[in-house]
C-alpha cells in the first residue's frame, strides 16, 4: 500500500475570468472548488492508477469536511487527524490569456497534542504500507523537522519515503534521508545559489544529494526533460511534446507515478519512463493532479530513458 502525508491540504478554489484587474470589482464567469495540496493530488493518481492508496494529515472545520467528502467520491481513502482550527483555503485565477494568480492561505495552527496524535497514527498506518509519500507544505506552527521525523520513523521500517517539498522544509528533510527526492532546477537554484545550465550541472548536484544519503535523484528540467541519479547511474529523460492544458500538479502526479511504480516492482528506466508519463499526462488535463490510466499508458511508450555516461 502506499502512504501518503498531506499535513497542509486546502480546498483549491479555481476562478476563471476574462481578465484580471487590480483595484476593481472582478466578474468570474466560471467557479470550482476541489480539494487541494500536493498528496491529495499524488493520492488521486495513484488511486485512478489501481493502486491501493490511503491519504493521511490534518483537517478541520467545514472546508475540512468538504475535503473528507470529495476524497471519499474520488474513492480515496483516508485517515485524517481532526484539529481546531480550520483547512486552508487557495485560491487560483485563470485569465482567457491563461494566466494564473494563486492566493495560498498559510494554513490552520496544529496543536501540539494534535501533532502526537499524528505521529501515533503514522506510526500505525505505515506498519502496512510499502511506499511513503510526504507532499507540500506544513502549517504554520508545526516545526520544520517534521518530516525528518517522518523519515527517521520510516527508515526504521524499512520503508521507502519519497520526499517532495521545497525550501527549508526540503533542507532538514534531507538530513534524515528520504529514499526519494524531486526537487526542480529553479529549487536547486535557490538551495545552492548555483545555475543549473547543463546535464553535467544537475549531475554534480544529485552527486551531492546521494553522498547525503539519498539513493534516488531527479532534477526536473522542465520543457529539457529530467535528470535522474540512481545506484551511481545517471539518466536523461526526454518526454513527447503534447498540448498542455494545465500544468499545474504535474509534479503531483510524477510522484504520484513513481510510487506507483515502485510499489509494482518496476526497474528504474521503467520507473522513470512511467512517473514522466503521469507528469505529461496532467499537463494535458483541465483538473489539476489528474490523469487518465490510457494516456499515461500511451505515454509510456513513448518516453526515452537513456543512461549518461
Amino acid at each position: 500500500m502506499i502512504l501518503v502525508v498531506n499535513l497542509n491540504a486546502s480546498v483549491d478554489k479555481r476562478y476563471e475570468m476574462k481578465e484580471l484587474e487590480k483595484g476593481t470589482v472582478m466578474r468570474a464567469f466560471k467557479v470550482e472548488n476541489t480539494p487541494g495540496g500536493k498528496g491529495i493530488h499524488v493520492a488521486n493518481v495513484a488511486t485512478i492508477l489501481g493502486e491501493e492508496c490511503i491519504a493521511t494529515g490534518f483537517l478541520g472545520g467545514k472546508t475540512g469536511e468538504f475535503i473528507e467528502e470529495k476524497l471519499s467520491d474520488y474513492n480515496i481513502k483516508s485517515d485524517f487527524i481532526k484539529i481546531n482550527g480550520e483547512t486552508r483555503e487557495c485560491l487560483a485565477i485563470i485569465t482567457e490569456d491563461l494566466d494564473q494568480t494563486e492566493i495560498l492561505e498559510p494554513g490552520p495552527e496544529v496543536s501540539m497534542e494534535e501533532q502526537n496524535k499524528f505521529l501515533l497514527k503514522y506510526k500505525e498506518l505505515i506498519k502496512s504500507s510499502n511506499i511513503i509519500v510526504a507532499s507540500g507544505s506544513v502549517p504554520r506552527n508545526i516545526p520544520k523537522s517534521f518530516y525528518g521525523e517522518l523519515i527517521s520513523i520510516a527508515n526504521k521500517n524499512n520503508k521507502k519515503f519519497l520526499l517532495d517539498t521545497s525550501g527549508e522544509l526540503l533542507v532538514e528533510g534531507i538530513k534524515s534521508k528520504p529514499f526519494f527526492i524531486k526537487p526542480n532546477r529553479d529549487e536547486i537554484e535557490a538551495l545552492t545559489g548555483k545555475r543549473i545550465e547543463t546535464d553535467e550541472d544537475a549531475i554534480e548536484e544529485i552527486i551531492k544529494f546521494q553522498e547525503q544519503g539519498i539513493e534516488f535523484v531527479v532534477i526536473s528540467l522542465g520543457s529539457k526533460g529530467s535528470i535522474a541519479g540512481y545506484k551511481g547511474k545517471f539518466y536523461k529523460v526526454i518526454v513527447p511534446k503534447v498540448k498542455a492544458v494545465n500544468p499545474v500538479g504535474s509534479g503531483d502526479s510524477y510522484v504520484g507515478g513513481v510510487a506507483v511504480a515502485l510499489e509494482r516492482g518496476y526497474d528504474i528506466e521503467d520507473i522513470l519512463r512511467y512517473a514522466s508519463a503521469c507528469g505529461t499526462a496532467n499537463a494535458m488535463e483541465e483538473e489539476t493532479g489528474f490523469v487518465r490510466k490510457e494516456v499515461v499508458e500511451d505515454l509510456f511508450k513513448k518516453i526515452t530513458v537513456t543512461l549518461n555516461k
